[in-house]
């Protein structure tokens, strides 16, 4: 089997596992995208490894939101999910582990850094997908699929006590709202990068995202 192959089946796959909006087929080939925009860049790049990486690193987001108590990590458990699809298209072991070790490591909220080149474009393309015109899009999906309002009731420091566990998962993603996510997250993206690319884009992204939300809030506010 091919790799062109391989990767036509790891999208059929991903396109009937990814029900949730945010993190789609969409997000995965805007992802994939900004990889194969990074790597040329960067030295010494497996895109082998990258490819897959690109397209399974979300396998497991549908199972993450649907749990309450926030303890599943979909980069855990996606790594697991993908080595079964891995092992079926006959990828071989090396690979398998480089890849895994991509997805494990492309969360923001983690303990786990990357720590290959791959892995390091991986979370930087993600990370990139979630700020500017793109990110507030997905952001508002979100809000409206799990019926989140604009702003919270508490005080940003309640809210993270009582909302969130270890590393910063969510408890329940329907008490979130766009803002506490900008402030928690997408602030923190552009410094979180590994990349000069990716830094240069970040930069820019997040400088049209804070003109939005201090606008918004304003609106919000009745001043404008």
């Amino acid at each position: 089997m091919n790799i062109d192959t391989k990767h036509k089946k790891i999208i059929e796959i991903v396109q009937e596992k990814l029900a949730c909006s945010a993190h789609n087929l969409d997000h995965v080939f805007r992802v994939c995208n900004l990889c194969l925009l990074i790597a040329k860049y960067e030295k010494d790049v497996d895109l082998e490894v990258l490819i897959p990486s690109a397209l399974l690193h979300d396998i497991a987001r549908v199972e993450e939101s649907k749990d309450k108590t926030g303890k599943l990590d979909h980069a855990i458990l996606g790594s697991e999910i993908a080595e079964d699809i891995l092992r079926r298209l006959q990828y071989k072991d090396e690979k398998i582990e480089k890849i895994k070790h991509c997805i494990i490591t492309h969360r923001f909220r983690t303990g786990n850094e990357p720590n290959t080149i791959e892995a390091k474009i991986l979370f930087d393309s993600d990370k990139l997908d979630a700020i500017g015109a793109s990110g507030i899009a997905r952001t508002f999906m979100l809000a409206g699929q799990f019926r989140q309002r604009l702003i919270a009731n508490e005080p940003l420091n309640n809210y993270l006590e009582f909302n969130t566990v270890e590393n910063g998962r969510l408890k329940d993603v329907s008490k979130h709202t766009p803002f506490i996510e900008y402030e928690v997250k997408f602030k923190k993206i552009p410094d979180k990068l590994y990349t000069k690319k990716a830094k240069e884009i970040g930069k820019e992204r997040l400088e049209f995202m804070e003109s939005y939300f201090n606008r918004l809030m304003l609106e919000i506010d009745g001043i404008k």
